[in-house]
């Protein structure tokens, strides 16, 4: 037997001024996605946005349901928005942010489990990995150049 170790790579901001003008605008989408949230049951207001090789950007916000687990995540829904109305074109960019009622979040929201792999299936897809913003209301937050960093053992059908 043999130990392995697994590094992943990110890089962190404490401003979105440190971005580019055009990941500054892409997290103002998804600050604004939050607001097509519907969230009655946690009260956490996910929102995301997708650039795509064609310059349109796809919103998603997480939509809940009484019948947990009925609902659907933001991103999973930007992406599948996406994949949808926009066959073949490149994913460049995901930001993905998120507010609750009432107090600020310290961290970022990080996606669930079932949003990683769908990621990864969408990276599958088009053969070329796409950028990960996760971005806090404190405006701190982190960049992936990758899904392999957020879910280095995704499911794969071969």
């Amino acid at each position: 037997m043999k130990k392995k170790e697994l590094k992943i790579c990110y890089h962190s901001f404490e401003s979105p001024e440190e971005l580019s003008k055009k990941d500054q605008k892409l997290i103002e989408k998804a600050i604004e996605a939050t607001k097509t949230a519907y969230a009655p049951y946690s009260e956490f207001y996910v929102g995301a946005a997708l650039q795509l090789a064609s310059g349109k950007v796809v919103l998603g916000s997480n939509q809940e349901n009484s019948a947990y687990p009925s609902g659907l995540c933001a991103e999973r829904v930007a992406l599948f928005q996406a994949g949808t109305s926009y066959p073949g074109i490149e994913i460049e960019t995901l930001v993905i942010t998120a507010r609750t009622k009432g107090k600020k979040l310290k961290t970022v929201a990080n996606p669930c489990g079932a949003c990683r792999q769908v990621m990864s299936e969408s990276t599958m897809r088009q053969n070329k990995p796409f950028k990960i913003i996760l971005v806090g209301e404190n405006g701190k937050g982190f960049i992936f150049d990758s899904i392999v960093d957020l879910l280095p053992f995704s499911f794969k059908f071969e």
